[in-house]
């Protein structure tokens, strides 16, 4: 079995996150390229299976800049067998539209039996990949798993709903989503570390996967604007003079929040 785990480079959650204002793009250098933590997660899936069944295979796919093959090795260093890095030029600010065209390009060329995806990445927070994804390939979709069981013609998993959760399954092949209710990555050894620099890392262009760079200048989506965050407002103080309940309701009533 071939697993395909999507993996992305992003700005530290944790760290200073901007928009740069002319481009309207994420200003990548306010802050430190890490492996998405939902897509560590989404490794983490695929090496659980393939620690218990012999012949599976790990691949972690991306689409970034020449740079994210650094934090894409991360993945190889956990246990993944190989990897596949598309980047171009062209791909520059790509949208949803464009990112799940050419992804799905590299499944088609790369081959697979099960594709894990995280929920929503921590920068775009786009949250629709994944069913694009199975959308494009013509195959099942499972999104937004808390828990999942992966056999050898099927996968299945547990789904949260507002009314409880829902039990569900999809033949293989099939493209799933899961979120941060599944466990947390394995740390990579040194063994592993060292191991990551010999594993095969394929780096594909745009003509590598058939699609003419001129298509990529038609926009599917259009950014009409970007302004800069706001500074933070102080807050209202309620001194409490007997009546503070009473300022509350009023508070929470003229602000439309009850």
């Amino acid at each position: 079995m071939r697993v395909v785990v999507l993996v992305k480079e992003v700005p530290d959650t944790y760290g200073d996150r901007k928009l740069n204002l002319e481009t309207g793009l994420a200003d990548r250098g306010t802050s430190e390229a890490v492996l998405d933590e939902i897509g560590e997660r989404a490794v983490e899936v695929a090496l659980s299976h393939a620690d218990k069944n012999a012949g599976t295979e790990v691949v972690v796919l991306t689409m970034g800049p020449e740079s994210a093959a650094g934090t894409v090795r991360k993945g190889l260093a956990m246990g993944a067998g190989s990897a596949v890095h598309v980047t171009d030029e062209a791909l520059v600010g790509a949208d949803l539209g464009l990112t799940a065209e050419v992804l799905a390009a590299a499944l088609k060329r790369t081959g697979f039996d099960l594709v894990i995806a995280g929920n929503q990445s921590t920068d775009g927070s786009g949250g629709v990949m994944a069913a694009m994804l199975a959308e494009l390939l013509d195959v099942p979709a499972a999104l937004n798993l808390t828990a999942v069981e992966i056999g050898a013609d099927t996968v299945s998993g547990t789904r949260a709903t507002d009314a409880g959760t829902a039990e569900i399954s999809a033949g293989l092949p099939a493209v799933i989503s899961i979120t941060e209710a599944l466990p947390d990555a394995r740390f990579p050894n040194f063994k592993g570390i060292m191991a990551a620099k010999k594993k095969p890392l394929e780096t594909l262009s745009l003509e590598d996967l058939g699609i003419e760079a001129d298509s990529t200048a038609a926009p599917r989506s259009i950014m009409v604007a970007v302004t800069a965050k706001p500074a933070r407002q102080a807050g209202v103080k309620l001194t409490d003079e007997g009546d503070a309940g009473a300022k509350l309701a009023e508070f929470l009533l003229e602000n439309r929040l009850a």
